[in-house]
């Protein structure tokens, strides 16, 4: 089993993703990371653009702000670290990263990072529970899934693929396979032991996929899940309404 999967067995929240601490400072200054600003490379030709973090680097509230973060090159779950663009600025760029609540983005310095993009995005709308996988304005699949329950709903907004996992054990609140998400679910229940992440996954209860079942994360069924991971790559925006 990858060291990914052996860090989601640790995730005790059934629909959620892990807690995590924050990471320490890495061995070199804020000073080493303002250098001289190079040349900003061609912008990619995908519709949304993703950023590979290559270089430990500061998450911060504005171009050269305030730090918030320090971000390595690896997610908590061992992936590479690509976080979604929204907005690409001087040589710095506007990212989403899990490290942030729900609707806030931060900053990175685009030279320590790789940038990329695609043409894939996902759309739920958890009113009809529904997932839509598109190609630019085209739609791939639909299919149904599972969303909160009354009190945990799933939350609204924009998020982002931060990793794409596999258990190794069917039997996991998380089937097959899961893409964990960006967001972050607010409203944990009484005594919730585990974190509060949101993610798309499989899940052994079919019987509640298409109805409001979850802690606020997405369940579908294990071939949809496969489906979807194998067509968006980490970075991909999730786009949920209500």
């Amino acid at each position: 089993m990858k060291r990914g999967a052996l860090l989601l067995a640790a995730v005790v929240l059934a629909g959620c993703g892990a807690s995590k601490d924050e990471p320490g400072p890495p061995p070199f200054t804020a000073v080493q990371e303002a250098q001289a600003e190079t040349p900003a490379a061609p912008q990619p030709a995908g519709r949304y653009l993703t950023a590979r973090v290559l270089k430990v680097t500061q998450l911060r509230a504005t171009p050269g702000g305030r730090p918030l973060h320090w971000l390595g090159t690896r997610t908590e779950f061992d992936s590479p670290r690509v976080l979604s663009v929204t907005a690409r600025r001087d040589g710095w760029l506007r990212v989403l990263a899990s490290e942030r609540p729900n609707g806030r983005v931060g900053w990175i310095r685009e030279d320590r990072a790789r940038l990329a993009s695609t043409n894939f995005s996902i759309h739920v709308d958890r009113s009809a529970r529904r997932l839509t996988l598109r190609h630019g304005g085209r739609k791939v699949r639909t299919f149904p899934v599972a969303v909160g329950r009354p009190g945990t709903e799933t939350p609204t907004g924009r998020f982002a693929v931060t990793d794409e996992l596999r258990p190794g054990d069917p039997a996991s609140p998380y089937g097959c396979c899961l893409l964990a998400l960006s967001g972050h679910q607010p409203k944990l229940i009484p005594g919730w032991p585990g974190g509060d992440r949101l993610a798309i996954h499989a899940t052994p209860n079919l019987w509640t996929v298409g109805k409001a079942a979850s802690l606020g994360c997405m369940r579908a069924h294990p071939g949809d899940v496969r489906r979807l991971m194998r067509a968006v790559p980490a970075g991909t925006p999730v786009f949920i309404r209500a």
